[in-house]
This record gives structure tokens, C-alpha cells and sequence, in this order.
């Protein structure tokens, strides 16, 4: 045996093995001899990253937790299929499309055409998966790019198109018209948990706008008066809505003589002077005169002249309603009602018989692309948040302007694009998540998450508070939803398989793209000679297919039926935090829907990495050192020991420190090779022709008395129970600082303590010493 070298260059060594590790098919001779032996198997779910760009620290750091995980489920004799898989389809891939062929409509696809764009898009997502492979392969991480899987192949869509289908013969489908959180910048809704992802502070207007009263002789030459910062949904008004408990007080203001109906406990807004600490009541006498005081339940029915004519509509229109919903802690406690543009708007005017369930024929004059359209004639073809001056400018002119101030407040972005979100009027099809979501609590208690109280508090509480799920997408590159349908939706079909699209259009299927499958039709099956039915025109939400994985990425159940349902619910999956609200969601909508349980019964939940700064790592802002350049500086396992020795697997943040990465090799690498390398010289002069025999004996070694050979005997047995216990329970977090604390006592005092002991150098009394005093020869 050669002695090792003085120094290492670890980066050097890992490319080493992982050329050896190919030359050697090792991964899968390693899966082969445990299919051979016949070895339990060991289920793990690998959730699909989006396939539009490289890995960077958080897909390292989830790789790095799912290759330790599965690593030591193989270590300990069991059979573990780790499969890649990308998500291929949805809003990042058309968002890169977009950019690249500078499409900012909707109209602009349709004239290019959906089979020119989604050709474009399938060609992207194949130009990242080989980077990725190269940069995984060279993290040491084993995992099967060969067998992958991809959301975007026809299998994996079939098998989303029966997972749909069964939801479809349980009536947990329908379609209907909700307020949605809208991505202008996309052009389509997207969750409440995308819409949660990417809060930024901004500066709005915020007015206060008048509305007459009309038609009631005890309130002549009174205005009830309302805050907003949306100027832009003014114009979209139908009613006011007003808390029925609230106090609220007609006033004479002094200034402009003008009557005003607010709440009382929000004088404050119109007369900013009430917040300061100077402000006195008796000043108020200079400002405004209180006429009447009433509660609100007394105002419901009053009706007032609209903001704008653009819309005339039934008598329902323009009238008070009255909903607990509207608070005192901010504006007038008046609270103007768009009901195409609020989600508490449409509710309140559904309940109170403005709009009507399944009439979507209520004011929405906003395009796919947040433009206003025609019917706002002083704002057409302007986008909505550059149309609040022109609005506002507009309402000062006629006199119903009160007051304008500006708010700096936080405001949902769309995660894609960047731009504002709005909460607009769609109509899409919705899971009824609300039926299911009691089931969903009770499965999530058979979830063993780590660490607990991101799956006992965070998933539960999304869990118990779930909505109904829009899954539908007004978009292009995605599997489509397979419902064919006549005009006025009377007659429906939902196709659950290739054959049955197949036999029902007597068309040979070869792809579930739009662009295959749009111009097929269905004879009526209710009328032979009625309108072919045609598909409609929206596709998936991509969550629903990642939370579709489990089956599709097996082709079940159209293939390995008997395989999925032995290994489900998986043994282990992790993601990052914010998969509580997507991927972890998903499957658990899923499964529960499906099958009636969990989709895992063990959960690691990852935390963020951040740029050293604690700001979100950004490439354009160039905060954080390139993964590439680490590990070839460095090596995987330093970058992977450095992640996993990390609060960040506590589900907690991590500033991400090059210096840490460096700490990891002179604190851990370096002492444990230079302990093994002392080891190793020893070991090779002990069995040198001269040395070999004064070599103590195995029986003589296992037999010791020294205290310090008893005591690192004791700790490595304590070491390797403690890893079993916690890797068996998940908990990555206590296993690295215990191995660290066991190389620095093996380093720091056993090597240090008996140095020349090991070396047999101890001097005259030691048993080497005497052996080495005796003649080796005749004397």
C-alpha cells in the first residue's frame, strides 16, 4: 500500500470517482445486485424541477438531502428506484418563449401559431436537461437521467388525463366564475399559493371618492363617501358595502360644505390632523359638524348615483349592501364594490342579488392582458395601473374627487413576470378541494415531517383552510384538459385515455398537445345529429400535473398497476419550504381524491438559501458565488457537507458563505485525512519486512486496557447507533454535527494523546520499546 500524498486536492479525487463510478456502471450495479437479492424496496418520490435553466443552491442543497436519504436506505440493504424528472410544461417555459420571441398577447401565439410555439418550447426544455445531468452527476449525487421522466411525454400526460377523469366520475368538477388571483404579465390565473410567492412594497394611489344619494329626500345633498387603492376597478363599480354594526355619522364638512356618510371611527382618514399628537376634540369644530349618527344596517337599500356611465344595468346596481367583511382600521368604512375585480366584492354582491350565479354578463372591462377595453372610453387600450391618473384626474374634473393621497403597502407580484397581480373574474374549472380538505387534515397526521411543526402547523393549517382548486390555465405549452363540450356546455365529455379519444374521434392519437389534438371533434352522444362536441380551450395548471407524478410517472394505470400500488404511498420525499403550498399540496389533493390517503409518509422540509446579504439570491444582481466555480474550488462533498451542517435543513434560512464551504475542509476534511494518512504510514511500516513482527496482534488490539482506545471505542459504537436512530428518523439536521464532533475528538485528543504511542515510539517501559531492545538475530 502507497502512502497517501501530503496534501489532496479533494476537487481532483471526487472527478476521479465519479470517472470510476462510470467506467463501473456503479449505480446500477448497485440497483441490480439489490433486484438480485431480492431487497425490500425503499419507495421515494422525486419532485420535477422546472427544466428552464441550472441548478442552483436550493436544487443542490434538495438533491443533496434526497441522495443522502436514499444513499443510506440502499447502504442498509434495501431497493431504492431514484427516477429524474422535469417539469416540462407551464408558465416558466412560455415565460423563456415569450421573452425570446418577444410575444407580450395572447393574439400574437394564435397568429403565430400553437404548433410553431409549442415546438419552440419542447426544444428549450431539451437544451437544459444535459447541463443538469452534468452538474448533478458531478455533485456525487446517483439518480437515473436515462429512465427519467418528463410531464411533457405522452405516457405521463395519459396518465394526467385519468387522474383528471377520475376526479370527473367523483363530481369533483366543475366550472365556474371566481375571483383569481390574474398574471396580466401571463395572461393567466394563477393559485393562491403562486399568488403568495412574491410580495413587493409599492406606492398607490389611495382616494376617496363621493356618491350621491338619490331618491331619498331625508338624505338630500348627501354623499356617501368611499377609500380605494385601485382607482383603476372604479369604473367597474356596482355597489357600496358597509359594516350593519359599525356606528357611522352623516357630517357637514366646513371646508367644502359638502355632506358626507362615513364611519365614525374614521374621521381620521378625511381629517388627517385627528392622528397627530397636537389634535384636541375641540378642534374638530373648526373641520366638520356630526348632523346624524346611525348604524349601518340602517344605511343597507340606500341607493347613490354611479361614478361612471358606462354601465347601466338592473336595479340592482348602485344601492348599500351591508357585510361584516368591512373593518375600521383603514379607509372611510365605506367600501366600494367591483364585484369582476374583488373577491369579497363578488361574494358580497352575489349574496345580496346584484350578480346572479352562472350570469357572467356583469361589467369586467379588462382584457387578458390588463388593457382596458373599449367600453372605458377615456382609458382604452391602457394598462390598468397606468390608467389611475387618467381616472383619477377624470373623477377631480366632475367633482366627486375628495381626497388623494398615496400608500406604500405590500402587493402581490406575479412570480413569473414580475408584474402586478390583479384579482380578476375568470372562468375556469375548479376541484372541489373544499370537501376533501377534512380528509386532508386527518391523512396529513399520518405524516411524519421533519422538522414537525412545518407539516403539524403550516401544512395543516393550509390544509384546513384549502379552497377549491382552478386548475385550468388559458395557456399553450401544457396537457390539456380533456373535456370536450357544444356551445352552451349542455352536453359534456371528459376522456380519461388515448383509446377513448381514439375510438369516440376514430382518429389515430400519437400526441395530448393542443396542436394534435384541438381540430378533433365528437359526434353528440346524446344527439346523433347535433353539434360535434369540441374541446375546450384551456390546459392544466402544471402543479396539477407535478401532484400527478406519482402515477403518471409510472403510466398507471394503463402500465405497472400492481408495482405503483404495492410502493404507495411513497417512503420519503423532500422539497423546500415553500412546496407546502405547491408540491406537497398537490399530492396531497391528489391522493386524497384518488385514493383516500396520504401521498408520503415522510417529509424533509429545506429552507432558503440566501445570498450572504440575506437578500434572494439574483443573477442579475451577481450576489452569490457560482456553483460551479465552488466545487471546482472546493468539491461537492465540502458544498454538501457545508448545506447539510446548516440550520437550513430545519426548514430554517441560510446565508450562503464561500468561507463556509472553506471552513468545511480545515475543520472536518483536512484533520480527518491527516489522521487517516497518519494511520496508513503506520500501518504500512508495522507491516514492513523489519516491523511486521512487533505488529500488536488483532486479539492483543481488541483486548486493550488503555483508556483512551476504550474511550474512542465506546464513541464510535455511540457514533454508529446514533446515526441509525436519527437517519431512521429523518432528522439529517443532528446526524453531520454529531460525526463532526466525533472527528474532532478522534483528531483533536485521541491521535494527539497517543501520537508516539501509535507509532510504538512511547520510550523505555513500553511494550514496543522492549520488543524493539531485543536482539533480531545471533548475537
Amino acid at each position: 500500500m502507497s502512502s497517501l500524498p501530503p496534501a489532496l486536492n479533494f476537487a481532483e479525487t471526487e472527478e476521479e470517482i465519479c470517472k470510476q463510478w462510470k467506467e463501473q456502471d456503479s449505480f446500477r450495479q448497485q440497483d441490480k445486485l439489490a433486484e438480485e437479492r431480492g431487497d425490500e424496496e425503499f419507495v421515494f418520490f422525486d419532485g420535477p424541477p422546472f427544466a428552464t435553466g441550472l441548478p442552483h443552491y436550493g436544487h443542490i442543497l434538495a438533491g443533496t438531502i434526497k441522495d443522502t436519504v436514499t444513499r443510506y436506505a440502499a447502504m442498509t440493504g434495501k431497493r431504492v428506484e431514484r427516477r429524474a424528472g422535469w417539469d416540462c410544461h407551464g408558465l416558466p417555459v412560455e415565460q423563456e418563449i415569450d421573452k425570446m420571441l418577444n410575444i407580450k398577447y395572447r393574439e400574437q401565439v394564435l397568429e403565430m401559431g400553437i404548433d410553431k410555439y409549442n415546438t419552440t418550447c419542447r426544444s428549450i426544455v431539451s437544451r437544459y436537461t444535459k447541463e443538469w445531468e452534468t452538474t448533478v452527476t458531478r455533485l456525487g449525487r446517483w439518480i437515473d437521467f436515462e429512465n427519467d421522466y418528463k410531464t411533457m411525454d405522452l405516457p405521463f400526460m395519459e396518465s394526467v388525463w385519468w387522474v383528471f377523469s377520475q376526479l370527473w366520475e367523483k363530481d369533483m368538477v366543475y366550472q365556474g366564475f371566481k375571483v383569481m388571483p390574474y398574471s396580466t404579465g401571463c395572461s393567466t390565473v394563477l393559485s393562491n399559493s403562486e399568488a403568495s410567492q412574491n410580495y413587493k412594497d409599492v406606492s398607490d394611489p389611495a382616494v376617496v371618492v363621493s356618491f350621491p344619494i338619490v331618491d331619498d329626500d331625508d338624505f338630500k345633498g348627501v354623499s356617501f363617501i368611499a377609500w380605494t387603492t385601485t382607482p383603476w376597478t372604479l369604473p367597474s363599480n356596482l355597489a357600496l358595502c358597509v359594516n350593519p354594526k359599525l356606528e357611522y355619522v352623516q357630517l357637514l364638512d366646513k371646508k367644502s360644505g359638502n355632506r358626507y356618510i362615513m364611519g365614525k371611527s374614521r374621521l381620521c382618514q378625511i381629517y388627517p390632523a385627528m392622528n397627530k399628537k397636537k389634535w384636541k376634540p375641540a378642534m374638530a369644530e373648526e373641520l366638520y359638524e356630526i348632523e346624524k349618527t346611525m348604524l349601518g344596517a340602517e344605511l343597507k337599500g340606500k341607493r347613490y348615483q354611479p361614478l361612471f356611465d358606462y354601465f347601466a344595468g338592473p336595479s340592482e346596481y348602485f344601492q348599500v349592501l351591508t357585510d361584516s367583511y368591512v373593518t375600521d382600521d383603514a379607509g372611510t368604512g365605506v367600501v366600494h364594490q367591483a364585484p369582476a375585480f374583488g373577491e369579497d366584492d363578488f361574494r358580497v354582491c352575489m349574496a345580496n342579488g346584484v350578480i346572479h350565479k352562472g350570469d357572467d354578463s356583469f361589467p369586467c372591462p379588462v382584457d387578458a392582458g390588463g388593457l382596458f377595453t373599449n367600453d372605458i372610453t377615456i382609458a382604452k387600450g391602457v394598462y390598468v395601473k397606468d390608467a389611475d391618473n387618467i381616472l383619477i384626474a377624470d373623477i377631480k374634473e366632475r367633482g366627486r374627487l375628495v381626497q388623494k393621497d398615496s400608500l406604500v403597502h405590500s402587493y402581490p407580484f406575479c412570480w413569473r413576470s414580475e408584474t402586478p397581480l390583479i384579482y380578476k373574474t375568470v372562468n375556469s374549472w375548479f376541484v372541489k378541494v373544499e370537501e376533501i380538505r377534512d380528509q386532508m387534515v386527518d391523512h396529513n397526521k399520518n405524516i411524519h415531517w421533519v422538522p414537525g411543526h412545518v407539516g403539524k402547523v403550516r401544512f395543516n393549517n393550509w390544509c384546513k383552510d384549502a379552497r377549491d382548486w382552478a386548475i385550468s390555465r388559458s395557456r399553450f405549452w401544457g396537457t390539456p384538459l380533456p373535456i370536450w363540450t357544444n356551445e352552451d356546455f349542455t352536453e359534456c365529455i371528459c376522456i380519461g385515455s388515448i383509446a377513448q379519444l381514439e375510438e369516440l374521434t376514430g382518429t389515430k392519437v400519437t400526441d395530448l398537445h393542443r396542436e394534435f389534438i384541438d381540430h378533433l371533434e365528437i359526434p353528440s352522444q346524446k344527439n346523433p345529429d347535433g353539434p360535434k362536441l369540441k374541446r375546450v380551450d384551456e390546459v392544466f395548471d402544471c402543479w396539477f400535473e407535478s401532484g400527478s407524478m406519482p402515477y403518471a410517472q409510472k403510466h398507471y394505470p394503463f402500465e405497472n398497476k400492481e408495482s405503483f400500488e404495492k410502493g404507495f404511498p411513497a417512503d420519503f420525499i423532500a422539497e423546500g419550504l415553500d412546496q407546502t403550498r405547491g408540491w406537497f399540496y398537490s399530492l396531497m389533493v391528489l391522493s386524497t381524491a384518488l385514493f383516500g390517503k396520504q401521498a408520503m409518509n415522510n417529509v424533509i422540509v429545506n429552507g432558503l438559501v440566501l445570498a450572504q446579504d440575506g437578500k434572494k439570491m439574483s443573477k442579475s444582481l451577481k450576489n452569490y458565488p457560482d456553483p460551479t466555480i465552488v466545487i471546482n474550488k472546493y468539491g461537492a462533498d465540502a458544498l454538501r457537507m457545508y448545506l447539510i451542517n446548516s440550520p437550513v435543513v430545519r426548514a430554517e434560512e441560510l446565508k450562503f458563505k464561500e468561507a463556509g464551504v472553506l471552513g468545511v475542509i480545515k475543520e472536518m476534511f483536512l484533520p480527518l485525512y491527516n489522521a487517516f494518512r497518519f494511520f496508513l504510514q503506520n500501518m504500512e511500516r508495522w507491516e514492513s519486512e523489519t516491523d511486521r513482527k512487533f505488529a500488536p496482534s488483532l486479539e492483543k488490539v481488541r483486548s486493550t486496557t488503555n483508556a483512551t482506545d476504550i474511550w474512542i471505542s465506546a464513541a464510535t459504537q455511540e457514533l454508529i447507533k446514533f446515526v441509525h436512530e436519527e437517519m431512521a428518523a429523518y432528522r439529517l439536521y443532528t446526524v453531520l454535527p454529531a460525526l463532526v464532533s466525533y472527528v474532532t475528538q478522534l483528531t483533536n485528543w485521541y491521535v494527539r494523546l497517543n501520537r508516539e504511542r501509535l507509532k510504538g515510539l512511547e520510550g523505555e517501559g513500553s511494550e514496543a520499546y522492549e520488543k524493539r531492545k531485543q536482539p533480531t538475530g545471533p548475537v
